[in-house]
């Protein structure tokens, strides 16, 4: 098997089908046919479905396309990390950040980036931070800002802050004060992100150790869409006060410190321990945990700075 297999693979792939692919990648149709058609003879599978609409790949097709990603992204940092030993920081770095990170940290990070290292490329892939944690192993990110679980044995993490989650309502729905207890609660109904969600699985954690039952209408994924929910009257909900930052200058949504017990959650930043880090990824870990340091010393993220000295 060659790389330059796998990288007809995956142009195949993406064009559907070899005529296309040819143009893209400027390989000849006959030779392109017969590397997968020789990988296919090497692997004893097939690795496409051909009609006459195109080509689609097979479940096997599917799976070696996966590889093949995470074959080629570590071939290409290798050869930044040379490059990079004796030139300047240069390359593609793949960053991964949580929605509600994204929200607070994503142009700081890039603007930072841009000024201080032109020759890189960098690329933000935004999702949950459980699914941000498997494409980290999977290899298909190079760092990632992730939420810590305990579970985090394949990552070396580097701890940047400590938040606690508020409950977010209409302003004319807040409870009295500035705290509200985690009990009451339970009284209101609440639109949550999935149980598969990184933030849910925290909010459910602490309220099962304190018997707490919560009263959840419906579970949205989509930040923006929960908050247009609770704008709509239909609930409250739960969520980093960083993420509402630009949220309540309308005076329509309220946020309330939850206590007895505060719900906590820690945020990290982190690379696999299966993978070397590059010069270029260094780098921008060191942006990633300036930037975020800053927005929290200045108050733009509610949260308390946890990162040890020096790192």
């Amino acid at each position: 098997m060659e790389l330059r297999q796998l990288r007809y693979l995956i142009g195949v792939a993406e064009a559907g089908g070899v005529l296309a692919a040819s143009r893209t990648l400027h390989v000849a149709q006959p030779a392109l046919s017969q590397s997968i058609a020789a990988l296919e003879d090497e692997l004893g599978v097939a690795l496409f479905l051909r009609t006459n609409r195109g080509m689609t790949l097979t479940a096997e097709g599917r799976h070696l396309l996966e590889h093949a990603h995470v074959v080629l992204a570590d071939v290409e940092r290798a050869r930044q990390s040379v490059r990079s030993l004796s030139s300047q920081i240069e390359g593609e770095v793949v960053l991964g950040l949580p929605t509600t990170v994204a929200l607070v940290a994503t142009l700081p990070i890039l603007q930072a980036t841009r000024e201080r290292f032109k020759h890189l490329k960098l690329k933000i892939i935004e999702s949950h931070s459980g699914f941000l944690g498997e494409w980290l192993q999977a290899g298909r990110l190079d760092l990632s800002v992730l939420f810590v679980s305990g579970n985090e044995a394949a990552f070396e993490c580097r701890p940047l802050l400590s938040e606690k989650l508020a409950l977010v309502t209409l302003a004319g729905d807040a409870p009295r004060g500035r705290e509200t207890s985690l009990r009451s609660l339970a009284q209101r109904p609440l639109l949550l992100p999935s149980k598969e969600h990184g933030l849910r699985r925290i909010i459910d954690s602490v309220c099962a150790q304190h018997g707490v039952q919560l009263d959840v209408i419906a579970e949205v994924d989509s930040l923006p869409n929960m908050k247009k929910a609770v704008r709509a009257g239909m609930g409250a909900t739960i969520l980093s006060p960083g993420a509402m930052a630009e949220d309540l200058d309308d005076g329509v949504l309220s946020m309330t410190t939850i206590s007895g017990p505060h719900i906590a959650r820690q945020v990290a930043c982190a690379t696999s321990i299966t993978r070397p880090v590059t010069p270029a990824t260094a780098a921008m870990i060191s942006i990633v945990t300036e930037q975020i340091e800053g927005l929290v010393r200045s108050g733009s993220w509610p949260a308390e700075w946890i990162a040890p000295k020096g790192r």
